[in-house]
């Protein structure tokens, strides 16, 4: 049974995606980031870097979610290529999108849904950075069905960042590959149950101050006294 510390957001869904994909058994463990779990020590031995989503397999820890998803891909033998050159591509993409997609997604959620007052040059440097990886990812899916021409955790990586497009601000029109990815990859009812987990967990108001405070606000000191 894996232990998944989990909340409903981008990037917890790759992994609740992955592990309904495999059917691999599991027992969620919520982390209300919202109330500073992911601050807890107990938490900070499982995460080092105080964020979800983690899980524990067999007694072993494992963090962020580019290493989870390998980490299934190789437990289960599943969505991910054996070969050397197929390997070799996942691990790109992989890398692209935690390096790239997610992180530029992040950033403009964090303008569009979070920043009080006007941060125009910050939203916009965000903006466009999001909608340059989405051109990245447009010419990727040309020809292809998928990222690596199969369905496999490459797309479960980015799936999650591309489903919220349009509350970002960014519509698909002009990336007609990802928009046909995007919704062939939403019908698949694993995904779906994924994208259910915890759907009742999911933020109905903005955060409070005291929210705000958890979750903008940590320094390196404020990590050190929890």
């Amino acid at each position: 049974m894996i232990d998944f510390y989990y909340w409903p957001t981008p990037n917890g869904w790759k992994v609740s995606i992955m592990l309904e994909e495999c059917g691999l058994p599991y027992r969620v463990v919520p982390v209300n980031i919202g109330k500073g779990d992911q601050f807890k020590p107990e938490f900070l031995a499982i995460s080092p870097n105080n964020r979800m989503p983690a899980i524990v397999d067999d007694g072993m820890s494992v963090f962020e979610s580019g290493a989870i998803l390998l980490h299934l891909a190789e437990k289960s033998g599943r969505f991910m290529p054996i070969d050397r050159i197929g390997r070799k591509d996942t691990l790109e993409w992989l890398f692209w999108q935690v390096g790239n997609l997610g992180p530029m997604a992040g950033q403009l959620s964090h303008f569009v849904n979070y920043a009080e007052g006007e941060h125009g040059y910050s939203h916009q440097r965000y903006a466009n950075e999001y909608n340059r990886c989405l051109g990245v990812l447009e010419r990727r899916l040309t020809g292809r069905d998928y990222i690596l021409g199969d369905y496999s955790i490459a797309d479960m990586a980015s799936f999650p960042w591309v489903l919220i497009s349009k509350p970002l601000g960014q519509v698909l029109d002009e990336f007609p590959n990802v928009a046909r990815w995007r919704e062939a990859i939403k019908r698949r009812p694993a995904v779906q149950r994924g994208i259910d987990l915890g759907k009742e967990l999911r933020r109905r108001a903005p955060p409070s101050d005291e929210e705000r405070k958890i979750l903008f606000n940590q320094t390196a000191q404020s990590i050190r006294t929890n």
